[in-house]
């Protein structure tokens, strides 16, 4: 006989369960099939990365797709691998060699190098580890890294033949400088924060003694490398100046000229602005197109450098300030605005403010990748979910800058260019050269690294074997859909579908981008370690079991939308799985061995059930196939928690007890086993373990076929029940309302009129479900008595005989000790409202709570008062 533990331990059964799944194989996706392919690549995290609640979110509903995809018989691949995170992994290194009293530069490239893959066999693995304990159905078999050696030729192949194509190239430009990251940064990895700093208007003199030009900035430290001063062209108060020049306060010899450009806005400040084209991308255009100097103030580390003159060797905060009390000391500052609140680039991984600095870097010309990746997504071969990100895709896409992709990091992909020392040739090669064209072996390779960004782009595609045509390639690309977080939309999935489409063909290399919000705390916080507001999912695993937390985050995914968790709602979660737990183990223990098929007459409440189920496998598919996981899951539990356990189990068990499944038996089964199928991409853990009770030697839940609706819909079986169960809720309200104990049987009547016949057959679960001694179908109630009365929405009126079973001088006096505790209450607050001190005090709030509450009073004291006037007291 199968037999279920009287309760649910999910450690055990989660642990025994993945090991079998991975010795079986279960996960294995097979190139040589006849099946559809259904193909995700998990967006790699971090090698130096612990499981997050974010990562909880994404991969769970990543799972719950793939999972599904099995049971649909899609031949499902999810492709599992990790980042090397050049900047993160190599930062926590170098902490480490600084415990040890050394430096990278100590130890040399080669060495440094060597200690960072160390790190990676040793901890590297850490996260994968805790994807399994969350369940996930990766085909571990593939998993990949960004720095194998599959992958590191991809990136070579890549490189190669955008700079042989001349998308590739090496210039003088200003970037985005971390000064103590000491890297370059792409624009998409500056995140902008609102500082209060200040707006300095200071005067720059003529250099022919006749005037000044007024110039605002907020970074008055940067006037030490500034070349020109730029005006609007259509700008008539500086229309007579065009041409002249000014003399640099603290360089004489410098003349800056007067510039008319049409990238300045004259709006801003006094609409004359500084020129520093070392260290603004704006300045450095306009001074392309003015041919004015370029002159770099910085260092790496952002202290002011040889040409910073008497401010040389200041940290640029410090050389904010001087710079600032010079000018005031020369008479040249008009106005210094403080606090002037704006927004300043930060690094995104050290949150160092950034410096835009001048240096030679490499870069990749976007606008002929971006052209093709535009037209993909308007004309619908990649959809957004929502739709709305799809313009901002666009948006960004149609204005992106060319990517600076060289990283000044040691850790990472080598560029793979040698310059010759000999000829000056320049050489990007798949294979490291050992000489030059012209015979020189004096060969240098680029010290710097490419971009993290760089091999993640090419996730989709070099995970299956490219740049070899592979059995993997040939079946797995193009992937299915791209499940991420809106936040990556420019840094990831961007760049996925302009190389995508570059290297396949025009292949885009998803169909379907799924964005999800990021998981805030039960009060809609970010969470942060700083606050402590931070749920660690680990914990939650362990405390509550990984179905518990997956369920938990799936049921407030809604597409787009940031989703707030806590604890309790993945307490509720468990919560959840006990109520299917016991669901389970009753219906197991009920039917023993027997499984019966549906077949004979089915009674009404039967027939509802399989009508609900019915609907609910047609919401929970429709929401799915849309990515809206929260509507599919908030049905799910519905039909479970609601329809299938509070009321259909209820209204079986006195069937089952007769002795023989008979129809309630066969559709519990049938109800149980569709159950568990629409939940296991969710829940695969509970699931798969209450299948292998209910359908032993049947195999995985993970294989069994995903349900499809079977055409039971019964509107009448339905408007039956509700019907039914409206008015077992309305007689249960009212035993409370008189302080009948539910326990205690009643006598009822109940006036139907022509719903009578309707109801008649559910009768017999009216007097189980409400705990009644009796139940009896009227024409009439006759005159309103003693008896208390109640009228359901479908207009059911019922009278529940309280006076075969209460004493009615008892209840009499029940009533009056209620009336004058609602009476008293009614003083209180109408004492309390009628303070005016505290209605002008007291928060609006408190005080429309406390308004609330008298009229709650008042329309309690008014029923009690009717119920004694019924009884004639």
């Amino acid at each position: 006989m199968t037999e279920l533990p009287k309760a649910y331990q999910p450690e055990e059964i989660e642990k025994r369960w993945y090991e079998e799944w991975e010795r079986v194989g279960a996960f294995r996706a097979d190139p040589v099939t006849d099946k559809k392919p259904y193909v995700i690549v998990l967006p790699p995290p971090n090698v130096t990365g612990a499981l997050h609640m974010g990562h909880a979110l994404n991969h769970s509903l990543q799972d719950a797709l793939i999972r599904r995809a099995r049971m649909q018989g899609y031949e499902a691949l999810w492709v599992p691998g990790t980042d090397h995170a050049g900047i993160a992994t190599q930062n926590v290194v170098e902490r480490e060699l600084r415990k040890d009293g050394l430096d990278r530069h100590a130890l040399g490239r080669e060495a440094f190098v060597d200690r960072v893959w160390e790190w990676k066999r040793e901890y590297g693995g850490r996260i994968t580890q805790q994807m399994r304990e969350l369940g996930e159905s990766c085909d571990w078999e593939r998993e990949r890294f960004t720095m194998d050696e599959g992958l590191s030729r991809a990136v070579r192949t890549v490189f190669v033949r955008w700079f042989e194509d001349g998308l590739v190239y090496r210039g003088l430009r200003v970037i985005n400088w971390c000064p103590q990251c000491q890297t370059a940064l792409s624009d998409i990895e500056v995140e902008h924060e609102d500082v209060a700093g200040e707006l300095v208007t200071f005067r720059y003199d003529l250099s022919d003694g006749s005037g000044s030009i007024s110039v605002a900035t907020t970074r008055i430290e940067t006037m030490l490398g500034d070349t020109g001063v730029f005006v609007h062209p259509s700008d008539e108060r500086y229309a007579g100046l065009v041409g002249k020049t000014v003399r640099h306060p603290f360089f004489p010899d410098r003349e800056l000229p007067i510039v008319a450009d049409e990238a300045v806005d004259p709006e801003f400040g006094t609409g004359a602005v500084k020129g520093t084209p070392a260290h603004d991308p704006v300045d450095f255009e306009m001074s392309e197109r003015a041919g004015t100097e370029k002159v770099n103030i910085f260092t790496e580390t952002a202290h002011v450098n040889e040409n910073g003159g008497r401010f040389e060797g200041m940290d640029r905060y410090t050389a904010r300030r001087e710079v600032l009390a010079a000018l005031r000391e020369l008479g040249l500052v008009e106005e210094v605005e403080r606090p002037y609140v704006h927004a300043v680039g930060h690094c995104y991984r050290s949150k160092t403010e950034i410096e835009p600095w001048l240096s030679e870097q490499w870069f990749v010309k976007m606008r002929p990748l971006a052209e093709p990746a535009i037209a993909a997504a308007q004309d619908g071969r990649v959809t957004f979910h929502p739709p709305r990100f799809a313009k901002a895709y666009l948006n960004w896409m149609e204005n992106l800058r060319d990517w600076c992709i060289s990283r000044q990091l040691w850790w990472g992909h080598r560029i793979p260019v040698w310059y010759c020392d000999d000829c000056g040739a320049t050489i990007a090669a798949l294979e490291d050269p050992t000489e030059c064209k012209c015979g020189s072996s004096a060969l240098r390779q680029d010290p710097d690294v490419l971009d993290t960004w760089f091999s993640s782009q090419l996730w989709p595609f070099s995970t299956l074997g490219w740049p070899d045509d592979t059995p993997d390639l040939k079946t797995f690309y193009p992937t299915s859909v791209m499940v991420t977080a809106y936040e990556i939309i420019y840094l990831w999935v961007a760049r996925m579908i302009m190389s995508g489409m570059y290297f396949m063909d025009g292949q885009v290399p998803f169909a379907d981008v799924f964005i999800h919000g990021i998981v805030r705390d039960g009060e809609g916080k970010k969470m942060s370690k700083s606050i402590g507001n931070v749920i660690d999912p680990l914990d939650m695993i362990e405390r509550y079991g990984a179905d518990a937390l997956r369920f938990s985050l799936a049921f407030i995914a809604v597409p787009g939308n940031d989703s707030n968790s806590s604890e309790e709602r993945i307490e509720g979660a468990r919560n959840f799985a006990n109520k299917l737990w016991n669901a389970s183990r009753f219906v197991l223990m009920s039917l023993g061995d027997d499984r019966p098929e549906i077949t004979g007459e089915l009674l009404v409440e039967d027939r509802w059930i399989l009508s609900r189920l019915d609907d609910t496998i047609e919401v929970v598919g429709r929401e799915l196939d849309a990515f809206n996981f929260s509507e599919a899951l908030h049905a799910l539990h519905a039909f479970v928690w609601s329809e299938l356990c509070d009321w259909y189990v209820e209204m079986a068990k006195p069937r089952l007890r007769e002795g023989g499944a008979g129809a309630a038996g066969s559709v519990l089964v049938h109800c149980l086993d569709r159950v568990l199928r629409l939940l296991h991409p969710v829940m695969p853990f509970i699931t798969e373990e209450l299948w292998s009770k209910l359908r032993p030697g049947a195999g995985s839940v993970m294989t069994a076929p995903w349900p499809a609706p079977e055409g039971r819909r019964d509107t009448g079986a339905e408007d039956s029940v509700a019907r039914f169960q409206d008015l077992v809720v309305a007689l249960r309200r009212l035993k409370i309302e008189h302080d009948v104990p539910q326990g205690r049987r009643v006598p009822v009547a109940v006036a139907a009129g022509d719903l009578a016949a309707g109801l008649e057959p559910l009768l017999d679960q009216v007097v189980s479900l409400a705990r009644l001694e009796s139940i009896e179908l009227v024409d009439d109630l006759g005159p309103a008595g003693a008896d208390p009365r109640t009228i359901t929405p479908a207009g059911l009126e019922a009278a529940m005989r309280l006076g075969e079973t209460v004493d009615p001088a008892l209840e009499r006096a029940r009533l009056e000790r209620k009336r004058d505790e609602l009476a008293a209450e009614v003083k209180r607050a109408e004492s309390k409202l009628g303070n005016e001190s505290f209605v002008a005090k007291a928060p609006a709030p408190v005080v429309e709570k406390e308004r609330a509450k008298l009229d709650e009073a008042r329309a309690a004291f008014a029923k009690v008062e009717g119920q004694l006037g019924a009884l004639g007291g």
